[in-house]
């Protein structure tokens, strides 16, 4: 391997590791979803929540360390209405909505449908070469959540407005990564871009939630306060940076592929923190994930050559 070579495998190793990372932290959502439900909080609620505390986090820090990250362009609003809205906001409706009229399994079977829209989305939109091993690799994440969530072997329910609403919201997780990338073409950073995402994905959330409720449970004592808003930052503001920042060194395609860590790491934290079972089906799929992740991190043909 040339001298050349071996510095764009360095550069690209760095990207890569804050993709997993962000894909680690997203696993442990179950966590924040289970504790505010303990509290009487729905889906939106904690939704709203997120994107508060978040966006209040975010703005302090930034004032303090960074107050250039604040300053965007009129016509680029739209890329973080796109993040905000049109990804985040829409995602988490049709994944709830999806909760509803299916099983979980089969939910999160189609919510993983997302890195495969990325790169079929980025190949036109971006130019990304659409290679057989990114397609592999996009096969074998979708096939290894399949099989970490139990939909395969298990009894999911199935309807077609239940499917539709799945596709819909892996169609909306994989949003994130494009509008992201429009925003980083523009110049701006991952603190502006999380920081922004947040701010208008509280305009639907506050809009629909139950604020009163919300603000209530998350104020109900300062213990709680700190517990919620610790794990509010853990599992939404690190791993939004942490991928924003990632998507600067990484193709959009791969990236969202890489993130697919993510169900891995809910399953395990399910059999650790709620005695949840893990199964034969569940062991393949993981190995499927970071088998997807190895493949997508292997230097391709044209890659060797340049060696």
């Amino acid at each position: 391997m040339s001298k050349g070579n071996m510095e764009r495998t360095k550069i690209s190793a760095g990207p890569a590791l804050l993709v997993l990372a962000a894909g680690c932290l997203w696993g442990f959502m179950g966590l924040l979803v289970r504790s505010t439900g303990t509290l009487g909080l729905g889906t939106m609620e904690t939704c709203f929540l997120r994107a508060l505390v978040t966006a209040v986090s975010m703005l302090l820090l930034l004032l303090i360390l960074d107050r250039r990250a604040l300053k965007v362009r009129l016509r680029d609003l739209w890329c973080f209405a796109g993040t905000g809205i049109v990804s985040m906001t829409f995602f988490n409706f049709c994944y709830f909505k999806t909760i509803m009229l299916t099983s979980l399994s089969v939910a999160a079977v189609l919510l993983y449908t997302a890195p495969v829209f990325v790169v079929l989305m980025s190949a036109p939109l971006f130019g990304e070469k659409l290679s057989r091993r990114k397609l592999l690799a996009a096969l074998v994440a979708f096939m290894g959540c399949a099989f970490v969530s139990g939909i395969v072997g298990g009894a999911g329910r199935l309807s077609l407005s239940g499917i539709l609403f799945g596709l819909g919201s892996g169609i909306g997780y994989a949003l994130y990564s494009i509008f992201g990338r429009y925003a980083l073409e523009r110049g701006y950073g991952s603190a502006t871009i999380s920081f922004y995402t947040f701010v208008f994905a509280l305009i639907p959330t506050f809009l629909l939630a139950d604020t009163r409720a919300a603000l209530s449970a998350l104020t109900g004592s300062p213990g709680q306060f700190a517990f919620l808003a610790a794990l509010i930052i853990m599992v939404t503001l690190a791993p939004y940076l942490l991928y924003t920042k990632g998507l600067q060194g990484l193709e959009t395609g791969s990236a969202s592929i890489l993130a697919s860590i993510e169900p891995v790491v809910a399953t395990l934290v399910g059999l650790v923190s709620y005695s949840e079972k893990l199964g034969i089906w569940n062991i393949l799929g993981i190995a499927l994930v970071l088998l997807s992740i190895l493949l997508i991190n292997r230097p391709g043909p044209e890659e060797k050559v340049q060696a």
